[in-house]
């Protein structure tokens, strides 16, 4: 059987678009979202306010620093096949524990990193109006600089969403739930009778990739306050 002989009867399948068949494009979907989205949101509390109170304060910069190289030399698959062993051997379910705690520790430097540059980079002077007008230290910080921080931190939430994305198809080889990465372990077990497998799986994780590229990239306009995008408007004009 030829590659796209292989690939049309894969996609030919009815169970194959199945929203409630764990062979379904659409139920794998939503299992790779899942995954992703969860560690995100888990990443997001876990960081941005410590970030933000580190941020304020002008502290923790030696902290930031180091997320970004730690960032950088943690491999993805690794860090998978460590939490796999772990929860092996204290008996925890590998099927979710090893991949959700391997992504939350692939999103938490960029995260962190991005967080505490953006509260950083607040204008000092929009900082002591604040203050000056009576503000306390808490509010300046959910009032003042996380909102316009907002958009360095929906940035790095979306480089840290597609790493997501990216792991969680590499999870699947060792996770029964591995979202749309399954198809292309799967396929690779089929030999040279999985290519189209390979493929389909492969297509739809770089799909999904560019439709949440997409979502951020709006999320990011939206979550610029309308000063700021009135002064980055005036720039680049």
């Amino acid at each position: 059987m030829s590659f796209f002989e292989q690939l049309s009867h894969w996609l030919a399948d009815p169970n194959r678009w199945s929203w409630t068949d764990p062979a379904g494009i659409p139920f794998r979907t939503v299992q790779h979202l899942w995954f992703s989205a969860l560690a995100l949101v888990l990443s997001i509390l876990l960081t941005v306010p410590l970030a933000l109170w580190l941020g304020h304060y002008r502290r923790g910069q030696f902290l930031a620093s180091s997320a970004v190289n730690i960032g950088r030399a943690i491999p993805s698959f690794g860090l998978i096949i460590l939490f796999w062993f772990l929860a092996s051997r204290w008996g925890a379910n590998t099927d979710f524990w090893p991949l959700l705690l391997a992504l939350v520790a692939l999103a938490l430097p960029p995260l962190f990193t991005n967080t505490y540059a953006g509260v950083v980079q607040v204008e000092q002077d929009v900082v002591d109006a604040a203050r000056g007008t009576g503000y306390r230290e808490w509010q300046i910080m959910l009032r003042v600089e996380l909102p316009l921080s907002s958009p360095v931190i929906v940035a790095a939430a979306r480089v840290a969403f597609l790493q997501l994305i990216a792991t969680v198809a590499i999870g699947a080889i060792v996770n029964d739930g591995g979202g749309l990465g399954r198809y292309i372990v799967d396929g690779f077990a089929l030999g040279e009778q999985g290519h189209g497998e390979i493929f389909g799986g492969g297509l739809a994780v770089v799909i999904l990739a560019l439709v949440c590229e997409g979502l951020f990239a709006l999320l990011t306009k939206l979550a610029t306050p309308r000063g700021l995008a009135l002064q980055q408007a005036r720039r680049d004009s």
